[in-house]
């Protein structure tokens, strides 16, 4: 079965669900044939204007046949076809730069799903949700969040799920209402709790056991970054910027829109001063406020990065992402490398335990996670997991 949605042709064959975040155009889907090529439309991307057809190829982990995609299944390389009229420099150069881009942002190019309930796809769900040790993200990682609130208590976060663990990482369960909730930024609070992503903002007021969907006044739903303290609220995103509450989501102001498009994962908030912040951009590494948001400056640590932690109110920084890691020990003046476990791409500074980091890398689409205990010394898995 086939049909049109949008302009974009869909079939129940698998399908491949490219998210081009940089351009702020969601789930352009195209259609996947026998043989994994992709068709788009072209007409909907600048970017994507001279590319008629594409190849999903299936690489790295995976043991199933070559250019035949199932349901469930990450496409982590696009190849363009050659054309009769534009030939392949053109059009390869642009799936390159694109998918460059979206990898600095920890997301694959595309994603193979599928339109109908898929056996295949149900039964990795529920065998991996089913096993307490696996903390369960989807295909992408986007977050790592160590409570403020609750020692040992953590977060994973991903495109379809999120996971949390009651013993800092031994045994994990699915936060049900946060299922495909994009989870990327965080904001725990005795009061309320807040998570974001692609959808928009998910609101807890019960501790973090259930959340709801809290969109109303918002500029834009697709909410890549947040943090908040108390009622003061920051989130960014690529068609917005970086945009602003001060009465706990019940107003939102534009803060700047030449800034924000590329934030990721946690805004940070002084704890002596809420308007100096600190977010992960993807582009250009972790950057500043001291306004607000209305403003930004570099802090150069070295890498674009997709994630920011802090266990001591921004004098201590680490910002990491799937290009390394480095910390700060003066608010962000000089930087050092931090030596993390090979595939890592999130740490995670433990804000109750000193000394104590998080670190997680994606393997398929379950998050495996890394403690020190020695302020990133050594590593090693959580006792018993």
């Amino acid at each position: 079965a086939s049909g049109f949605l949008g302009g974009w042709r869909w079939s129940t064959r698998p399908t491949v669900n490219c998210r081009l975040f940089q351009l702020a155009l969601m789930d352009a889907v195209g259609l996947v044939d026998g043989t994994g090529n992709y068709y788009t439309r072209g007409s909907g991307c600048p970017a994507l204007a001279p590319l008629r057809r594409l190849k999903g190829r299936v690489t790295g982990r995976r043991s199933w046949p070559a250019n035949l995609p199932r349901p469930g299944q990450r496409v982590t390389d696009l190849e363009l076809a050659p054309s009769r009229r534009s030939g392949r420099s053109r059009g390869a150069a642009a799936v390159a730069g694109l998918v460059g881009a979206l990898s600095l942002i920890g997301c694959s190019a595309g994603t193979v799903s599928s339109p109908d309930s898929s056996p295949d796809s149900t039964r990795t769900a529920t065998s991996v949700a089913a096993n307490a040790t696996q903390a369960f993200a989807g295909g992408d990682l986007h977050s790592l969040v160590a409570s403020p609130l609750q020692a040992g208590r953590l977060y994973i976060g991903g495109h379809q799920a999120v996971s949390t663990s009651a013993d800092g990482g031994r045994t994990w369960s699915r936060v049900a209402t946060l299922d495909n909730a994009d989870a990327m930024g965080w904001a725990l609070d005795p009061a309320v709790s807040w998570v974001s992503g692609h959808p928009g903002l998910m609101r807890s007021e019960d501790g973090g056991r259930t959340y709801r969907k809290a969109n109303d006044g918002l500029p834009g739903t697709d909410v890549h970054a947040f943090g908040a303290a108390g009622r003061i609220l920051y989130g960014a995103g690529p068609a917005v910027g970086v945009f602003a509450s001060t009465d706990g989501g019940a107003t939102y102001q534009v803060r700047s829109t030449a800034a924000g498009q590329g934030f990721f994962g946690r805004i940070l908030l002084d704890p002596a001063n809420p308007e100096h912040l600190v977010a992960a951009d993807a582009r250009q590494g972790p950057v500043t406020s001291r306004d607000g948001g209305r403003t930004w400056a570099p802090l150069r640590s070295g890498n674009p990065v997709t994630w920011v932690s802090s266990p001591d109110g921004l004098h201590t920084l680490i910002a990491s992402g799937p290009g390394g890691s480095t910390r700060s020990r003066d608010g962000g003046a000089t930087w050092e490398t931090l030596s993390v476990p090979q595939g890592v791409s999130i740490v995670e500074a433990d804000p109750i335990t000193p000394g104590r980091l998080y670190a997680a890398r994606l393997q398929g689409e379950t998050g495996v996670i890394y403690v020190s205990t020695d302020d990133g010394a050594t590593w090693s898995k959580p006792a018993g997991a």
